[in-house]
């Protein structure tokens, strides 16, 4: 099963996101897991390497099992690991190869051409405090067939 780690970037009311050019969806910069590397190292890593940035203070907000179906047969799985970050030092790449990256209203999460999985997971991040936990299933062309996700709020 594969692992995948991606980061959301917010600051002054606005987050980071990266369009992608194959259909021109935007997600939180990410990617996969290293052999023998923590989902932190990962996820910090990934989010450097595709924004030129460095994120403050980067934490945990979100465990998801992501399922492709065809009709009832699971033709692929993964594990997705979303961490946040509420400050970003550096100078950021505006496009590379895996796309465009721009700040964007916390509010256009709503609206942006995205996997409505990630709709769910990237407004949870930006706006609730806690942890989630969710299974998407997909299409193989990334029609959402289901969602379940419980969310985890710490108490003092």
């Amino acid at each position: 099963m594969q692992r995948i780690t991606n980061l959301l970037a917010i600051k002054d009311g606005k987050v980071l996101l990266l369009q992608k050019p194959r259909r021109g969806w935007f997600v939180a910069p990410g990617g996969k897991m290293e052999l023998g590397e923590s989902i932190y190292e990962s996820a910090v890593r990934e989010f450097q390497e595709e924004t030129n940035l460095t994120p403050k203070a980067a934490h945990l907000k979100g465990i998801y099992t992501m399922v492709i179906k065809n009709e009832d047969i699971v033709v692929d799985e993964w594990m997705l690991y979303t961490f946040v970050a509420n400050d970003v030092e550096g100078t950021q790449f505006i496009e590379t190869r895996e796309g465009i990256l721009g700040w964007h209203s916390i509010d256009s999460i709503n609206e942006l051409p995205m996997a409505e999985g990630d709709r769910t997971n990237l407004l949870f991040a930006a706006l609730n405090k806690g942890i989630q936990y969710g299974t998407f299933e997909y299409t193989e062309d990334f029609e959402l067939i289901s969602e379940k996700i419980q969310n985890s709020i710490e108490e003092n």
